[in-house]
């Protein structure tokens, strides 16, 4: 049995919407032949594909970084504005291709656009310039009669884009990294962007480039950036074929978070500063198959777990991340895969959607007690990768909870991490009640399915049903593997 204590009227922060974010990258198939494919019968006038527009607008993408990634630091964005035949083809220097550049700045604007979400854009920060930089701020927000401001609208669109959202690089840290730099060199760099970039445009959010939180790079650069950026960036990928590594690894993201936001106040309260910047999670995913220049991952049900602990995680942890970025969204580590026929989605998909769904204004203090694993004890060491197997013991569901500012409905997202046994619950208000009956929806693997073959690739089955819910409790029982989520009216 597992005791779920929920105190709704003990807020953890205000829920950013922001933390349900995507990430497109020119990167395998994501861009072309999945967000865009010109000449396709399923795609629209522009070019965008219509429905994979449609399993993405479900998802309720709070905001979307584009167009890297790696990919970034040889990305000179002026190749991809004015007439599409004019564009010029590159050499792509980060997965090794060619780079078209039909899809550019206006086309995200406008993607952003049919999504209702906020544009995130990071800059080239390896091959790229200062200049070039501000070039780009100018062309998106410029509202004067200056040269690039002016040539976004000879391009067809009068209006300032309103970019808030600006990446101070991309993972500058890594040898991968075209125009890789060290920590000091990052922060020399950095410092005269930001200024710059706050002179043109004020109002721009700017977030600057962390690695895992507690590496020396952190350390180096919170120092000498907290007072000049508004977010710091982490990025995590977890997978293994191990069930237990696979769907616990994501708790390396709350080590991330705690040492990144220690850094973060120690740098801050030393420099003097009154609003210290937060954490944008602006890549994370189950990514461990494939590292090809394509990296489509074909996902099974317990990496869709994993995906939902990872949000669990975020949103307990929302006082401190104000963004997460699910790279990618289509084909390329993606919850979206496409054929020229037809966009399906995979496991991952589903926690993604039922998260967004489900969300409420502030995230609310919740206790679970119940059974454990226990890496160092209740399996061979060997096993375990370091890197987890010290965050333990885990328990076997994890457990987050949102409510309305009013405290007058909530909401549960409970993962039963139990390969093989049902997780009786008993779920606890303190100091409030329950009212009516809850709506309840449970995500499991759906048997005899092959979850990696295309083009019916969900391998994940719904159920809708709901439960009595009066007084301070309520109980049901949670299906082994599965995910599940409670909404329910309070008083």
């Amino acid at each position: 049995m597992t005791r779920i204590a929920v105190d709704p009227g003990r807020s953890l922060g205000q829920l950013d919407r922001k933390v349900f974010g995507g990430f497109i990258e020119h990167l395998g198939r994501c861009i072309y032949g999945g967000i865009y494919d010109a000449g396709s019968p399923l795609a629209d006038e522009r070019g965008f594909r219509k429905d994979v527009l449609a399993l993405l607008r479900d998802l309720r993408v709070g905001v979307l970084r584009w167009p890297g990634g790696n990919f970034v630091s040889n990305y000179h964005w002026a190749d991809g504005i004015g007439p599409a035949d004019g564009r010029p083809r590159r050499p792509e220097l980060a997965w090794g291709g060619e780079e078209s550049n039909q899809f550019g700045t206006d086309e995200f604007i406008s993607y952003c656009g049919e999504l209702g979400t906020e544009p995130y854009i990071c800059l080239n920060m390896g091959t790229g310039t200062l200049d070039e930089a501000l070039a780009w701020v100018e062309y998106c927000n410029g509202t004067g009669d200056t040269a690039w401001a002016r040539r976004r609208r000879e391009n067809g669109h009068p209006e300032p884009y309103r970019v808030r959202y600006w990446g101070l690089g991309n993972e500058m840290y890594g040898d991968w990294q075209v125009g890789a730099l060290s920590a000091d060199e990052y922060v020399r760099t950095a410092t005269r962007w930001a200024r710059a970039i706050k002179m043109l445009d004020p109002d721009a959010v700017l977030v600057g480039c962390g690695m895992n939180g507690w590496s020396e790079w952190d350390r180096v650069v919170t120092d000498g950036l907290v007072p000049l950026v508004d977010l710091y960036s982490l990025h995590i990928y977890t997978g293994s074929d191990d069930y237990w590594t696979n769907v616990l690894q994501p708790h390396q993201a709350e080590r991330a978070i705690r040492c990144a936001r220690a850094q973060i106040e120690r740098a801050a309260y030393a420099k003097k500063v009154a609003r210290p910047p937060r954490i944008a999670y602006d890549e994370w995913n189950v990514w461990f198959r494939k590292e090809d220049g394509s990296l489509e991952e074909r996902y099974t049900f317990a990496d869709a777990l994993a995906v939902a602990t990872y949000l669990n995680i975020f949103v307990r942890n929302c006082d401190w991340v104000r963004m997460a970025n699910l790279a990618q969204l289509v084909n390329a580590i993606a919850p979206i895969v496409t054929t020229p026929d037809t966009a399906v989605t995979q496991p991952i998909y589903y926690p993604v959607l039922l998260h967004a769904q489900v969300a409420l204004d502030i995230a609310a203090d919740v206790h679970v007690a119940g059974p454990t694993v226990d890496p160092l004890g209740d399996r061979p060491r060997g096993r375990w990768p370091h890197r987890v197997a010290d965050l333990g013991p885990f328990s076997l569901v994890d457990a987050a909870a949102t409510t309305t500012a009013d405290r007058r409905r909530i909401a549960l997202t409970l993962v039963n991490r139990n390969p093989d046994q049902p997780e009786p619950a008993e779920i606890v208000l303190r100091d409030a009640t329950f009212t009516g009956s809850a709506r309840i929806r449970t995500l499991t693997a759906e048997r005899g399915r092959d979850s990696r073959a295309l083009p019916d690739v969900a391998g994940a089955h719904l159920e809708e049903g709901s439960e009595p819910a009066s007084g301070a409790g309520m109980s049901l029982t949670l299906p082994p593997r599965s995910m599940t989520v409670i909404e329910a009216a309070t008083a």
